[in-house]
């Protein structure tokens, strides 16, 4: 009891600069990276009017997720994860630069697809280092703390990105790019004054390179807790991730422009966001797997209902439901898997998480948007959202890990190599 009561403090990681910074640095990045995402998608289809080319911005943007993920999850186990998110924010901000240029001069959409995926890689190759930083910036009895917290300012940033993004592309859509260019320049900054505390990342590293970066799937693949939830939520969002086709809903089907646009991308973001802070201030989920499947299942009930409706109010209510269940599915998962998993081995198993993230999303919208090529936008959503509803069906049944899964609290580090079923301990460790 005196250790729920001490990590129940909602507010405690504040108290630690190096965590300030990168909550900030976060933020302001992540709100550059919602803008740019509204602005090029509402550009694409205005300059092709192309459901299929919505689609291929969401694949330029997983490829590199998937190509870089195992050699970025062994960089950040292998050397300073600090020095790798630098890095990788450099590149996010050149490339946003020349998004701008391109923009301004009415470049070819072609290279508007291959600066995309030169973002998409910095990013991608930053991304496990930034997941495994955090627990170097905040002691261990506060890192579940860090973990909800990062949730909380990641769903402000998809509320306040949106919103702004909607308004700044209808006045001057070239800004938006250059938005972008200027969150990851501040990020950068910030990160100069992070200074990371514990064991060094080199800890416990396999002497064996070969084996060090192909060890985390293999960690992933024999955990089958981490494995369930990745999944479950992977494949989810994958079908029923309606997102990518907001511009042809809000521009053909409700009628509501770019501004209608930006709070549609926004409302999710809004149900997401009271959620988290509803979750941060709440006592620990006691049965948190079944929560997940029921969260899940709603999110594809929601899905179904905005696929066919024509009410603007409805269509928002709806997609800021789909945020209220994705939240507890993700803060679910993210919470497992950084509890369930070895410091040294975070990095590769974070990027092993990065392309479930991603392929759920990029990918899915990939998916949306083929689909809507060939059967039309409504089929394509109502039908991912019923897909999501027969994934939980059979995840509720074939995982028995995922089912008994009680308390958060009580999720330790498996052990490498040795088969842990990923059930909770009754020790917090």
């Amino acid at each position: 009891m005196s250790a729920a009561t001490t990590k129940h403090d909602p507010y405690a990681v504040f108290r630690f600069q190096s965590y300030r910074d990168f909550f900030w640095g976060m933020f302001l990045s992540q709100i550059g990276m919602r803008i740019q995402t509204i602005a090029v998608g509402w550009e694409v289809y205005e300059r092709t009017g192309e459901a299929l080319a919505l689609g291929l911005v969401g694949l330029v943007q997983v490829v590199p997720v998937i190509a870089l993920a195992l050699p970025a999850g062994f960089l950040a186990d292998r050397y300073p994860r600090k020095t790798i998110l630098m890095f990788s924010l450099v590149g996010m901000t050149l490339a946003s630069i020349c998004l701008a240029m391109v923009s301004a001069m009415g470049g070819n959409i072609l290279l508007m697809y291959i600066l995309l995926l030169v973002d998409a890689s910095m990013f991608s190759l930053g991304r496990p280092a930034r997941m495994a930083l955090l627990p170097q910036l905040v002691p261990k009895r506060l890192f579940s703390n860090a973990v909800t917290w990062n949730q909380s300012i990641f769903q402000v940033s998809m509320v306040v990105g949106p919103a702004v993004g909607g308004y700044v592309i209808s006045i001057h859509p070239t800004s938006s790019y250059w938005l972008c260019a200027l969150s990851s320049a501040v990020f950068f900054i910030l990160s100069l004054r992070i200074r990371v505390m514990g064991q060094p990342c080199t800890e416990g590293v396999d002497e064996d390179a070969d084996k060090s970066i192909f060890s985390g799937p293999k960690f992933v693949f024999t955990t089958p807790l981490l494995l369930a939830s990745l999944s479950l939520d992977m494949f989810a969002v994958l079908l029923g991730g309606a997102v990518f086709l907001l511009p042809i809903f809000a521009k053909d089907i409700l009628g509501v422009g770019v501004t209608g646009l930006g709070w549609l991308n926004a409302a999710p973001a809004i149900g997401a966001l009271f959620t988290t802070f509803f979750i941060a201030h709440a006592s620990p989920m006691r049965r948190a797997g079944r929560n997940m499947l029921v969260a899940v299942a709603g999110f594809g009930g929601a899905t179904i209902v905005f696929g066919l409706s024509q009410s603007f109010w409805l269509s928002m209510a709806m997609l800021v439901l789909t945020g209220v269940f994705d939240t507890v599915g993700v803060v679910v998962r993210h919470t497992i898997v950084q509890l369930a998993t070895p410091d040294r081995m975070r990095g590769r198993v974070s990027a092993i998480n990065s392309v479930f993230i991603s392929v759920s999303n990029e990918l899915g919208g990939f998916e949306s948007g083929l689909v809507a090529h060939f059967f039309g936008p409504v089929i394509s959503v109502v039908s991912g959202g019923v897909g999501t509803i027969v994934v939980v069906l059979v995840a509720a049944i074939k995982s028995s890990s995922l089912r008994r899964l009680g308390s958060l609290q009580d999720v330790k580090p498996a052990v490498e190599n040795e088969g842990m079923d990923g059930t909770v301990s009754k020790s917090t460790g």
